[in-house]
């Protein structure tokens, strides 16, 4: 596995990632996507949709406000209750997460049964980073809050979604008489959420802005263990078949004193990121907080009605949420590698799912001048189907190898035979075996290499 800076590094050397807004010194924890990280992060979303919705007949996709009623996020409990306990530093005068210091001081500590003093006196006590000049540990809100309207007040405070699946619980009436669907069955979307949090630097791990991809599934209150159980063996097999390996992955059961305020049951599948194994997708019971919430702050009523029953009652929700970016740091991380072929050279391979990949075929004529007008015109026919990039530049060998780096699955080589014969050679990005295939078996061959 690359470290944290062999791949900070690859990122940005390959317009994967690059730091926001660099010309200007940058700005802290915040990342721009370049060409190939754009399509990466694209594909990602693609294969979640295809996976949770497309292929299933029980879930729906939703695409809410960004910005919503400050109403929602006093029911939901974020102005009161989305708080980190900071402490400062005043040697340093940085501001720092509590809990993880502690956390990361002693692993076996109960972090969330501590009181903010408690956490205070810990830190002064242990001289956690090597300073026992430490601020009071207070709590900070993590919403980013702005104004709607030209004059600010505090009749017109609107805060950025700290999480997307609020606009789906007060979508839920909406969706329930619009697409007549009966329980169980899911409602989900991606989406932009912000959080003004202390972030530990963890490249995109976790960042003030991202994108989720959650899923809010509605089941009968009797059931909440059977559809537990079943999407957190559906999200791993998910994860799986993006091509993450099992020795990089693994379940954390929460206990009662680690669960949000609105959670029964949490697990968390961890990744074995460079400094160890840490969340990488959340499932949760929430119950039925979020719609008794909502219905209590806005006077509408949100339980289902069970014709058959002649009853109603509030549907309990299963979450399986993950951050986009996240993710595609685990992606990357599970698939980057330095291999030593057979004649001693090196090459960095992006062993990555060929439905993944930015591109799917490299076109590469051979001889640039002879070749080049067969290679574009079969560039132009596969641009139709999925992403192709054209490559004409030093010789095939270097050419494989950047293709190998940026994670193409399949080179197309264009040369006398493509001429003479209609026959290209399709080389192998993992096995480096190469086929002859006719061109008007191209297209179908390549559709059924890439498909997930």
């Amino acid at each position: 596995m690359f470290s944290l800076q062999e791949l900070i590094s690859f990122a940005k050397q390959n317009g994967f990632i690059f730091p926001g807004s660099e010309i200007y010194g940058g700005l802290a924890n915040t990342f721009d996507y370049g060409p190939l990280g754009c399509l990466l992060k694209q594909n990602i979303k693609k294969a979640w949709q295809k996976k949770f919705f497309q292929e299933r007949e029980d879930t729906l996709l939703l695409d809410s406000s960004i910005i919503l009623n400050t109403k929602v996020w006093e029911a939901s409990g974020h102005i009161k209750n989305f708080t980190d306990p900071l402490a400062e530093n005043k040697d340093t005068n940085k501001r720092y997460r509590a809990d993880k210091l502690i956390q990361k001081h002693n692993p076996n500590i109960d972090v969330n049964g501590m009181s903010l003093e408690a956490m205070t006196q810990y830190l002064i006590k242990y001289r956690l980073l090597n300073t026992s000049n430490w601020s009071t540990v207070k709590q900070f809100n993590l919403l980013f809050q702005s104004h709607q309207g030209s004059v600010p007040s505090n009749n017109n405070i609107i805060f950025l979604r700290p999480e997307t699946c609020q606009g789906i619980f007060v979508n839920f009436k909406n969706i329930l008489n619009t697409s007549r669907k009966r329980i169980p069955f899911g409602i989900g979307q991606i989406g932009k959420s912000f959080r003004n949090e202390i972030t530990p630097g963890n490249f995109i791990f976790r960042t003030c802005e991202f994108e989720q991809m959650e899923l809010e599934f509605f089941h009968h209150p009797q059931e909440t263990q059977k559809w537990f159980d079943f999407w957190k063996k559906y999200t791993y097999d998910f994860l799986l078949d993006l091509g993450l390996k099992t020795e990089n992955l693994k379940f954390k059961d929460y206990n009662k004193t680690e669960l949000s305020h609105y959670a029964s049951n949490t697990t968390d599948i961890l990744f074995n990121f460079p400094w160890g194994f840490d969340e990488l997708w959340g499932i949760s019971a929430r119950n039925d907080f979020d719609l008794k919430q909502h219905q209590e702050h806005s006077g509408i009523d949100l339980r289902y009605s069970d014709h058959q029953q002649c009853n109603k009652f509030y549907p309990f929700v299963i979450e399986p949420s993950v951050g986009v970016e996240r993710l595609l740091l685990a992606v990357m991380l599970n698939s980057l590698q330095k291999e030593t072929l057979t004649n001693q050279t090196e090459r960095i391979l992006f062993k990555i799912h060929p439905f993944l990949a930015p591109y799917k075929v490299a076109i590469l004529p051979l001889i640039k001048n002879i070749h080049r007008e067969k290679a574009k015109q079969i560039q132009r026919f596969l641009c139709n189907y999925f992403e192709v990039i054209y490559d004409e530049t030093q010789s095939i060998g270097k050419r494989y190898r950047r293709q190998d780096a940026i994670g193409t699955p399949y080179c197309c080589t264009i040369d006398n035979h493509t001429l003479e014969k209609n026959i290209v050679s399709i080389r192998d990005r993992d096995s480096l075996n190469q086929e002859f295939i006719p061109l008007e078996h191209l297209k179908d061959y390549l559709v059924d290499k890439i498909s997930f």
